[in-house]
């Protein structure tokens, strides 16, 4: 799933690149590499890059990191020092220790 949402960003921000070229510059690129807005593969890009954009919408509901279940340890914030991990160990094992008293 990761990788259907990495296509469909990759689809929005070309679309939106897109429009914000026809919008300052009246320069649509799409249609100009594809060979203008009626053709096959113009309507193609604009199809997926619409669809894309609803598939995009999904976020909203569920979140960004919905699709990463490989998160085992969320409730517990990791501020990437090179301590951190030690520090985490060791309030662990003292709290593990004072219960066993």
């Amino acid at each position: 799933m990761d990788v259907l949402r990495r296509i469909a960003l990759a689809l929005v921000i070309i679309g939106a690149i897109n429009w914000g070229l026809i919008g300052f510059f009246n320069f649509d690129l799409v249609a100009a590499i594809f060979g203008g807005q009626e053709s096959l593969l113009s309507r193609i890009i604009y199809s997926l890059v619409g669809l894309s954009g609803l598939y995009a919408l999904t976020i909203f509901f569920t979140g960004i990191n919905a699709s990463n279940e490989n998160n085992i340890d969320t409730d517990r914030p990791n501020y990437g020092t090179e301590f951190g991990n030690e520090f985490e160990n060791y309030s662990r094992n003292k709290n593990d220790s004072n219960n066993k008293k």
